[in-house]
């Protein structure tokens, strides 16, 4: 397979080499950086998710565009996949076109993230289950030791992804397992900007009758009592308070939080 791989790159025009193992593949990534890196997942001495996740934690790596190849092909496997940072999962049997496309839009993200000034962007994909989003924290707080985000203030970021995670899973998704909340994790010059995004129908946030306002925020609490909810309903207006920015899309499906160093 991995021969075939190398076929299809040099049809490319572009060089490639072979690892057999993968734990050598981090540090031959950071002394090389390669254009993109096509990994397998079921290595004979590392698991192919923990050499990604090296990868990507690594400020001298995380721009090095990931494909993972593999045979794993359910679900859950290809979330794990996006959860440590892959940037395609490409499960087998594939095309030499399905290939290709993988690589070139592998591509397009690093020189999208090169044109803005970043200096590394993770995404995640979450199934719509809070359990999740545990998984999405242990790794978030790895990501923040390579920002010059202090720890109150990456403690902060922390909580606000989480609220809107919840919301996304919640409100977004209906708490639908099978859709899918995407989350995007981006490091510039002077702050770090996440985005969240769920394919909900979305919402104007005027009409939330039942979310706390910073006019009244406890005039809720009746609305919320009456349509038989949870107390609750702080989650939007205690994000506002614990990021610098923050902002929806038009539809209202996508929220992006925004923490500046210093």
């Amino acid at each position: 397979m991995a021969e075939i791989l190398a076929r299809i790159v040099s049809q490319r025009h572009m060089d490639s080499a072979i690892l057999h193992e993968g734990r050598p593949a981090p540090a031959w990534v950071r002394e090389h950086g390669p254009d993109v890196v096509l990994l397998d997942l079921m290595l004979p001495d590392r698991d192919g998710y923990a050499v990604c996740e090296e990868i990507k934690l690594d400020r001298r790596s995380n721009l090095t565009p990931i494909v993972m190849v593999t045979a794993l092909g359910r679900h859950e496997d290809m979330i794990k996949g996006l959860a440590v940072g892959a940037n395609e999962y490409l499960p087998k049997p594939f095309t030499a076109d399905a290939i290709n496309a993988a690589i070139d839009r592998a591509l397009a993200w690093r020189d999208e993230l090169r044109q803005t000034g970043a200096r590394g962007e993770v995404h995640f994909q979450l199934k719509s289950d809070t359990r999740f989003l545990e998984e999405l924290n242990h790794m978030l707080a790895s990501l923040f030791l390579y920002t010059r985000l202090n720890s109150d203030a990456a403690h902060q970021l922390m909580t606000a992804v989480r609220e809107m995670g919840s919301n996304a899973i919640e409100w977004g998704h209906r708490k639908r397992v099978d859709l899918v909340v995407t989350v995007r994790y981006r490091i510039l010059s002077d702050r770090v900007e996440i985005t969240i995004r769920d394919t909900g129908p979305g919402f104007d946030r005027g009409t939330l009758k039942h979310a706390a306002n910073v006019d009244d925020p406890a005039a809720h609490l009746d609305v919320r009592e009456s349509l038989g909810l949870r107390v609750g309903g702080f989650g939007i207006l205690m994000t506002r308070g614990l990021v610098d920015q923050m902002n929806y899309n038009e539809a209202g499906n996508e929220v992006r939080l925004v923490k500046y160093f210093g």
